[in-house]
């Protein structure tokens, strides 16, 4: 492996070599911790986490950032919600006008970061005001759904043994192979990569970054709707404030994963890997017992400035390779 693939793939390794390490640690304080039912929940616990940030490693793939994730999350429950308990709207249709919905709102965003050269920063921070005051605006409190997420969840699931991989965990899997698909063999996810390398040589190219850079916040945003809907089937419930703060876990998930920030650099494993990692130390908490959840937020805070960082020291090598 030369020097320019080994600084590419450290990151990825790094990742990895946390999470065998957190894992393996927790196997052996608690043996029924590397259980398959564990395992399959930390899918499924994290499953519109999961999905979320697969939309947004497309976002910084190119060189941008999207905090509005967590908003839509939220925003599609109560629109959910609403449609289905209040308008009377089947499933089959709430759904996909909420999956539009979402695809819509982030290409709006992403016209607005491209036509007029706004900070991506500041865009899907009032996109992120917008869709959460929207979804207060719409309802305040918790609304439960009784039509139809509960006939799907319980007619969407795969035995295994002596547990089920669940709904929310298999929306997530097929949602991992369509973003691996969708990176590594489509002209799409060549494009994106290039782009997030150097733009301007990109454009040089005659690639079409326009369309491109409004696809991948048009990617995010159908992803952050789609965990909407997920978070809807695992709570059977929608609220304006669900998901708060998840735009933060979904960055720092793909930054862990080896996502550079500068764009052009990761992987969709990697990712996955990222939120296996917060499932992998929320599920420890919970095992110890005595432990605050905030221990995760902690232990997530320490992973995501190392890895910062290891990519600062990545950067810093290549930028001397090139001297």
């Amino acid at each position: 492996m030369n020097l320019r693939a080994l600084q590419r793939n450290v990151p990825l390794l790094a990742t990895i070599v946390v999470c065998l390490v957190l894992y393996v640690a927790a196997a052996v304080k608690y043996p029924a911790f590397a259980s398959l039912r564990v395992f399959i929940n930390f899918f499924a616990d994290n499953s519109f986490l999961g999905i979320a940030a697969l939309g947004l490693t497309f976002v910084i793939l190119s060189g941008g950032i999207d905090l509005s994730v967590g908003a839509v999350v939220g925003l599609v429950s109560v629109f959910l919600a609403l449609a289905m308990e209040k308008w009377h709207w089947h499933v089959a249709v709430a759904v996909p006008v909420a999956l539009a919905g979402g695809g819509l709102f982030g290409s709006l965003m992403g016209l607005l970061v491209h036509r007029f050269a706004l900070p991506p920063f500041l865009v899907t921070l009032g996109g992120m005001f917008f869709a959460r005051g929207l979804a207060q605006l719409l309802s305040l409190e918790a609304q439960p759904i009784t039509r139809y997420l509960s006939e799907i969840t319980d007619a969407v699931k795969v035995p295994l043994g002596n547990a089920v991989l669940p709904t929310t965990a298999i929306i997530f899997l097929v949602v991992i192979v369509g973003a691996f698909v969708l990176s590594k063999f489509s002209r799409f996810g060549r494009n994106v990569y290039a782009i997030g390398g150097n733009e301007q040589s990109a454009t040089l190219m005659g690639l079409p970054v326009a369309k491109i850079k409004i696809g991948v916040y048009a990617l995010s945003g159908f992803c952050s709707a789609l965990a909407g809907v997920v978070y809807c089937l695992y709570t059977q419930s929608g609220y304006a404030k669900a998901a708060e703060g998840l735009e933060l876990d979904a960055i720092a998930a793909v930054v862990i994963g080896g996502t550079l920030l500068s764009g052009g650099v990761g992987t969709v494993a990697g990712t996955v890997v990222g939120v296996l990692i917060f499932g992998i130390i929320q599920t420890a908490i919970v095992f110890q017992g005595t432990l605050s959840s905030w221990w995760t937020k902690i232990v997530i805070g320490v992973l995501l400035l190392a890895f910062i960082l290891l990519q600062k020291m990545i950067q810093a090598k290549k930028f001397q390779a090139v001297k």
